[in-house]
């Protein structure tokens, strides 16, 4: 111990910059923690846009972001990575839902409309989540890897949910009362296209009607026309 104090004797003046470094780190973790409260502040808002405007205090606006805090990862593992390529799955099958459905499409336009901004989001979120997509999970050989891919799933996430709750939100209120029925009018085409009940002649003529119908109002994805014209065409070819 006499030593100890012999040695804080002679060197003293040391205090002063590791006092100065200790001041440094401390102003940064504080300067980081306000940045990722503030991130998680605009995390909410994206997923709640009815409180976006309001002046939250900074007691409530912790509390309610408090169920998006992730803590930071500090490593990962193989297996993580492959939970998360599954989650990028379940995404990516709640978007096909989507692609694949003409009639959901009907019911819910917004989701293929590329003039809504939330549309648009969620697409350049997913394109940016498949970029980064590795082909196994092994191949994530580098936590920057890993961090860059964990995001953009994450992202294409929150951007879907925010989409989709706001699509069925407004359903086809932004058409006409015109437009709308005839949406509606497609819709019941589309049903009597794939309906196997139906006769060769009335899925055909049903199916050409509904793009006639739609023409103007919802601008089907490529991957949608395609898969309700195989549909139409495999029960038209097994009614031969």
């Amino acid at each position: 111990m006499q030593e100890f104090w012999q040695f804080a004797g002679s060197y003293w003046w040391l205090a002063f910059p590791l006092a100065g470094i200790g001041g440094g780190w401390g102003r940064s973790w504080s300067k980081s923690g306000e940045r990722r409260h503030q991130r998680k502040i605009e995390l909410y808002k994206l997923a709640h846009p009815e409180v976006a405007g309001l002046d939250v205090s900074a007691t409530k606006a912790a509390a309610m972001v408090s169920a998006y805090e992730e803590p930071a990862p500090q490593g990962y593992s193989t297996a993580d990575v492959a939970k998360l390529m599954a989650d990028h799955d379940a995404v990516n099958r709640r978007w096909l839902d989507y692609e694949l459905d003409v009639g959901k499409l009907i019911d819910f336009p917004m989701m293929s409309d590329v003039r809504e901004p939330l549309t648009v989001a969620f697409l350049r979120a997913k394109r940016d989540a498949d970029a980064l997509r590795p082909i196994a999970a092994t191949d994530v050989a580098a936590k920057s890897r890993w961090d860059d891919y964990r995001n953009a799933v994450n992202a294409f996430a929150v951007s879907f949910d925010v989409a989709e709750r706001e699509a069925h939100r407004i359903k086809d209120t932004s058409f006409s009362d015109v437009d709308r029925q005839r949406l509606g009018t497609a819709k019941k085409l589309v049903k009597i296209a794939e309906d196997e009940a139906a006769s060769p002649a009335e899925r055909q003529t049903a199916y050409k009607r509904a793009r006639k119908e739609l023409d103007g109002l919802i601008v089907l994805p490529d991957v949608s026309v395609a898969a309700l014209e195989k549909k139409v065409a495999r029960m038209l070819g097994g009614a031969q």
